[in-house]
C-alpha cells in the first residue's frame, strides 16, 4: 500500500515509518526540516519536506506521494505549549484532510488522545462521550480534540487512535526528560505540577506500542480505538515506580482527583488483534530505551 505519513519524524512516526517499510508498504514521510527530512530516507521511506500548516504546499505533497492511505502524526510539544499543539490539530488536519480529499485518498489514520473523555466513575471505552463541559484550560484541548477527530472523520474511513500518555523514546517521561527533571525538583520544570502522587488515573503506552496500531488500523475500520496498555492507575501507583525508573526520589502520596482523570480501556483494540508488546508501565518504565 502507498502510505503517506504526515509527523514522521516525531516520537511515533520515527517509529512507524521502518515498521511500514518493514511490512512491504511504499511510504513517503513529512518532515519540516531538511535534517529531518534525511532521517526519513535512511530509514527507508521517501522525504517530503512540507508543513502541515502551509495547505497549498501539503496539497501538492500528498497529491504527488499519490498514497492510497494517510496517516496523522502530527504534533507541536517540544515545547508544551498546548495553544500551538491546539492549532496544529485543528488547522493541521483540515489541511491534511482536504489535501487527501484532492488525492482521492479515503482513509486515514489519525492521532487522537484518551484523556479527552467526560468525567465518570472507572475507565472509559470509546462509547464514553468527550468532555464537552469541561472548563478552561482543559476546554481548550478537548476542542482541538473533536474538531481533529471530526475533520479526520469526513473522509470515508477514519480511524483514530486515541493513544494513552506516550513514554519511552523521545517522550517526556523517558530518562533525561522533562519528568525526570520536574521528579528531581527542578523547580523550573515545566511538568512540576504534574508530579503529584494522587489518585488520579491515567492510561499510558509506549511509543513502539503506539507505532504498532498506527500499522494495524490500516486495515481497521473506521471509528474511535482506545490505544492504551492493560493497566490504568492512580499517580500514586505509577509516580513512585517512574521515578524509580528515573533515579529520581518518589514523591509523598496525597489525596484527589478530578472526575475526568479516569484512563481509558483498550477492549476495542484487543478485540481488533491488537496487544501491547509492553502491557503494562510496571514493567514497561523500566525498559524505556527498548524501541523494538
Amino acid at each position: 500500500m502507498r502510505v503517506f505519513v504526515a509527523g514522521a519524524t516525531g516520537a511515533v512516526g520515527s517509529l512507524l515509518v521502518p515498521m511500514l517499510v518493514a511490512a512491504g508498504h511504499e511510504v513517503t514521510g513529512t518532515s519540516r526540516t531538511p535534517a529531518g527530512a534525511e532521517r526519513i530516507r535512511s530509514l527507508g521511506a521517501t522525504a517530503v519536506t512540507a508543513d502541515a500548516l502551509d495547505a497549498e504546499g501539503l496539497r501538492q505533497a500528498v497529491g504527488a506521494a499519490a498514497p492510497e492511505a494517510v496517516i496523522h502524526q502530527l504534533t507541536d510539544l517540544s515545547d508544551a505549549d498546548g495553544a500551538a499543539n491546539g492549532r496544529l490539530r485543528r488547522e493541521g488536519t483540515r489541511n491534511l484532510v482536504e489535501a487527501a480529499r484532492a488525492a482521492g485518498v479515503g482513509r486515514i489514520v489519525a492521532q487522537s488522545i484518551s484523556w479527552a473523555y467526560a468525567p465518570g466513575e472507572g475507565p472509559a471505552d470509546e462509547a464514553v462521550p468527550l468532555d464537552n463541559a469541561a472548563t478552561e484550560p482543559r476546554a481548550g484541548t478537548v476542542a482541538a480534540v473533536r474538531a481533529l477527530e471530526e475533520t479526520a472523520a469526513e473522509l470515508e474511513t477514519a480511524v483514530v487512535l486515541r493513544y494513552g500518555l506516550l513514554y519511552g523514546p523521545g517522550t517526556w517521561y523517558a530518562p533525561g526528560g522533562a519528568f525526570a527533571a520536574a521528579l528531581a525538583g527542578d523547580r523550573s520544570a515545566r511538568f512540576l505540577g504534574s508530579t503529584v502522587a494522587n489518585d488520579a488515573v491515567s492510561s499510558f503506552v509506549h511509543v513502539a506500542d503506539a507505532a504498532g496500531a498506527a500499522l494495524a488500523a490500516l486495515h481497521w475500520p473506521g471509528g474511535p480505538v482506545n490505544i492504551v496498555d492493560d493497566e490504568p492507575a492512580s499517580a500514586r501507583e505509577w509516580l513512585p515506580a517512574l521515578a524509580d525508573a528515573l533515579g529520581a526520589p518518589a514523591p509523598d502520596a496525597v489525596a484527589g482527583r478530578l472526575g475526568w482523570q479516569r484512563g481509558a480501556l483498550n477492549t476495542l483494540a484487543h478485540s481488533r488483534g491488537w496487544r501491547p508488546e509492553r502491557p503494562t508501565w510496571r514493567t514497561g518504565f523500566a525498559a524505556q530505551g527498548d524501541a523494538r
